[in-house]
């Protein structure tokens, strides 16, 4: 049977304030609080709130037979909790009806995987601990930064207890092969990849109110056919695109949600069904290990990191934000540390691109890539400045990196403790149950006169056997000793307070033997 797995990316870029319009190494406050209101409600408003009211609906209408998956960045759910908390409501709702999986992520959005395994792993931990926080699950499956993949990022996904990850079904790739199978990580067969199909996904998000199209007006049945008439081993279907495709991308006015309504109902009536990512890594077998020794992605026709890093500037400004990454991690600042997880943004690396505008690509408030260098370079140098003035003696990176791994690992061993601690009071608790449960049975058995009135009777002959035959063997062996203290007291007993004081303390030496 086909299974689609649908998926949609929630996240707002941080704006930046122009460095024009504050005092650089005065004014630390380096965002643009209007412009960042006025793109969050905007964007919540015509297509975050309805979209997410319609798979309400479509939960009550279909039940558990729709399913969807949503992944948010913890900048993203930080502006949402600002500007629309309207959303993060909407989205506890779906969580409560069982037909909604979110899945990991880096908390900033931004592009660690390629530059340090230790602050990938410390914000993807932080993002999942709010996704506890606010939905109460728990994510099992991880999505990178615009679903950056390599083998290498795959095996640090294992390592951290991950069962899949998404990957883009980049052609490079792939080859001959189909996106529509479960493969594996090159580097760590336990974790499942599973490959979006970006044919299908783009003719939803980008190609469904184009007019020029050839499929257009594209129709839910028409889709379910699509999927329903592909090879029938090709049974995993991964649609992947972000939320504003529903209302932005593709307006309300081009009926997108009523398409997006109807599609159940379609693909029921074909058999095709829904389901999460982690019931599809649960369920389905990987059929290979698909490599990928570079990073591939799922923007641009090239799939890969080159819209983020593919000029001078972009490196330049990559280099110098990670230099200070040591430093960060053993920073306790919290103002540090968000500015860290904004200025990491990908968005931020997005704006100084050279390539060709593709068609969802914003260039912010910025007149050219080079405005936009200009501008993060400043805020970034004002940023090290601060973070450089908390440690005051110059250490190197690897020495903080050794601290930093030095107090991580002592933070596992204290979990780790206190693990077994509360496992230790765990049978304590049961063993005090067990002796509790021991005294109530001891007491009826005292209640039943009849039947247990021989057995005291029994037990205590047996006790009094045994001490008889213990003394016996004493007295054997300590007989020779014992003998004259014997006499002493025979003979003395007549007159015992009349004797001298010097035969008192022999009596003594006796008892002690």
């Amino acid at each position: 049977m086909k299974t689609i797995c649908l998926y949609f990316e929630i996240h707002q870029p941080v704006h930046l304030k122009r460095y024009r319009f504050f005092d650089i190494g005065a004014d630390h406050y380096y965002y643009d609080d209007y412009e960042n209101e006025r793109a969050i409600t905007e964007t919540a408003e015509r297509s975050y709130i309805p979209a997410l009211k319609t798979m309400l609906e479509m939960t009550e209408t279909y039940g558990k037979y729709f399913k969807v998956a949503f992944s948010l960045s913890g900048v993203g759910i930080e502006l949402l909790e600002d500007y629309a908390p309207e959303v993060i409501e909407l989205l506890q709702e779906l969580s409560k009806t069982g037909c909604v999986e979110f899945l990991a992520e880096p908390y900033s959005h931004g592009l660690s995987s390629l530059a340090n395994e230790e602050v990938f792993m410390e914000e993807t931990k932080r993002q999942c601990k709010k996704i506890k926080e606010l939905f109460g699950q728990t994510p099992k499956v991880l999505r990178n930064s615009s679903l950056i993949y390599s083998d290498e990022i795959g095996a640090l996904a294992g390592r951290m207890g991950f069962k899949g990850m998404i990957a883009e079904g980049a052609k490079h790739v792939l080859g001959w092969k189909s996106p529509h199978f479960v493969y594996s990580c090159a580097h760590n067969p336990k974790v499942s990849l599973l490959l979006r199909d970006y044919k299908l996904s783009d003719d939803i998000s980008l190609r469904f109110n184009d007019s020029s199209w050839s499929e257009y007006p594209l129709m839910s049945d028409r889709y379910a056919d699509w999927i329903a008439q592909l090879p029938q081993e090709e049974q995993v279907i991964n649609i992947f695109m972000e939320l504003c495709a529903l209302g932005i991308f593709q307006p309300l006015s081009s009926n997108i949600l009523e398409f997006f309504k109807a599609l159940p109902a379609a693909c029921k009536e074909r058999g095709i069904e829904f389901a999460t990512p982690s019931e599809i890594v649960g369920k389905t077998k990987a059929v290979a290990a698909m490599d990928m020794p570079e990073p591939v992605s799922w923007n641009d026709e090239e799939r890969d990191t080159s819209c983020w890093l593919g000029n001078g500037m972009q490196r330049e400004a990559f280099s110098k934000l990670y230099q200070e990454a040591g430093r960060i991690m053993v920073c306790q600042d919290r103002r540090i540390k968000q500015d860290w997880d904004r200025l990491q943004a990908s968005n931020n690396f997005r704006y100084m691109t050279t390539k060709p505008m593709s068609v969802n690509m914003i260039r912010g408030f910025y007149d050219s890539p080079y405005d936009a260098f200009t501008n993060y370079m400043n805020i970034l140098g004002d940023f090290i400045k601060r973070v450089q003035d908390l440690f005051p003696i110059e250490v190197e990176n690897d020495e903080l990196n050794a601290l930093y791994t030095t107090i991580h690992n002592q933070g596992k061993e204290i979990e780790t403790r206190d693990h077994e601690i509360s496992q230790l009071r765990a049978r304590l608790s049961k063993l005090e149950g067990a002796v509790a449960d021991k005294k109530e049975e001891k007491v009826p058995a005292k209640k039943a006169p009849a039947k247990k009135a021989a057995a005291p009777k029994a037990a205590p002959a047996k006790k009094e056997a045994a001490p008889k035959a213990e003394p016996v063997k004493e007295e054997k062996v300590e007989a020779p000793k014992a003998e004259p203290a014997k006499k002493t007291p025979a003979k003395k007993a007549a007159a015992p307070k009349a004797a001298a004081p010097k035969k008192a303390p022999a009596a003594k030496k006796t008892t002690k033997k």
